[in-house]
């Protein structure tokens, strides 16, 4: 065997190496869906942006095949942007069913922003082309639903299908970000999704608020006078 072939072997038996510890990783976030295998339809739901000072909360709801297979699937916070992404429209093509719910800055000030989390939840039940047995919550039980309800906490970690759904509100209200900081330039949405950088805040006092900051969230950084 020449060196060439040597590396390339070692390569191969890496890349294996590698192949099997994913797959014995999603192996163990499966426990709940095999848990609750016989129930029917599981559903995964998770939300994202609770805490920006900018911007809607989202919330994905996804069902995903029995035993399916979409390697690196994780908590969209240890995924990078690219990833998030490429897992994004994998999710998308794979899935029964996939709904995703988002509630306004201005529903959130209204409401606060626990209730505007449910509310987002539960417009993302609703938009689900099937209906489930059983909702994966992450951490949470969802007020006004009828469906019976696991509330997982870390879920996001510890389930594909709420960490499924959590990469696609992720990656929705990403999205939403990047289109608002056209809208309203010049507080860098596009880069801080709406959280509260050091740049943004700075932004923030020097041209106060604009039509999609939360006004219950600024009121350290901006006068009344401003809101």
């Amino acid at each position: 065997m020449t060196k060439t072939e040597l590396l390339r072997l070692q390569r191969e038996q890496r890349k294996a190496e590698k192949l099997k510890a994913e797959r014995e990783r999603l192996e163990n976030m499966r426990v709940y869906e095999r848990q609750y295998a016989d129930r029917g339809f599981l559903c995964g739901i998770d939300e994202v942006g609770r805490g920006p000072l900018a911007g809607p909360v989202v919330a994905g709801a996804v069902i995903l095949p029995e035993d399916c297979e979409i390697l690196y699937l994780n908590d969209s916070k240890k995924l990078s942007e690219k990833k998030r992404e490429l897992l994004y429209d994998e999710i998308m093509e794979k899935a029964v069913a996939v709904g995703i719910g988002a509630v306004s800055p201005e529903r959130i000030d209204e409401i606060n922003i626990l209730q505007a989390t449910y509310e987002a939840m539960r417009i993302a039940i609703s938009k689900l082309s099937a209906t489930p047995a059983l909702l994966l919550n992450d951490a949470v039980r969802i007020p006004g639903v009828e469906l019976a309800q696991v509330p997982i906490i870390k879920g996001d970690a510890k389930s594909v299908s709420i960490a499924a759904a959590s990469i696609v509100a992720k990656v929705t209200r990403d999205r939403m970000m990047v289109q608002y900081d056209e809208l309203y330039p010049g507080y860098e949405f596009a880069s801080n999704k709406g959280y509260g950088s050091a740049r943004h805040i700075a932004a923030l006092k020097s041209l106060g608020p604009c039509p999609i900051h939360r006004k219950s969230f600024i009121g350290n950084f901006v006068e009344a006078d401003r809101m």
